[in-house]
């Protein structure tokens, strides 16, 4: 289920801001999420099919899309956000 509609504190959470099919939602994310539980949660909140191929990026603090196809990369990705916390907010874009 996609944790978008949590009313939570999220203050310990990652807001990743997803834009798909002139569609921006929101939701958040733990740190220590894996690649797996994302991939689920971005399929949950595209209504994707579950076979569906798709290719998840997120935008770097220059503008620069990085895809995510790797634990590797989306931790990378939660690091650079937790540098630039208090100047950014992660977008996701899913083409």
């Amino acid at each position: 289920m996609p944790t978008q509609l949590v009313q939570d504190n999220h203050a310990n959470d990652v807001r990743v801001k997803t834009v798909y099919n002139g569609e921006v939602m929101i939701t958040y994310i733990k740190h220590n999420i894996t690649l797996e539980e994302f991939t689920q949660e971005m399929i949950a909140i595209c209504r994707f099919l579950p076979d569906q191929v798709f290719t998840m990026k997120w935008v770097d603090e220059e503008g620069d899309p990085c895809t995510i196809s790797t634990q590797l990369e989306l931790d990378e990705a939660l690091r650079l956000y937790e540098l630039n916390r208090d100047s950014s907010e992660t977008t996701l874009q899913v083409p």
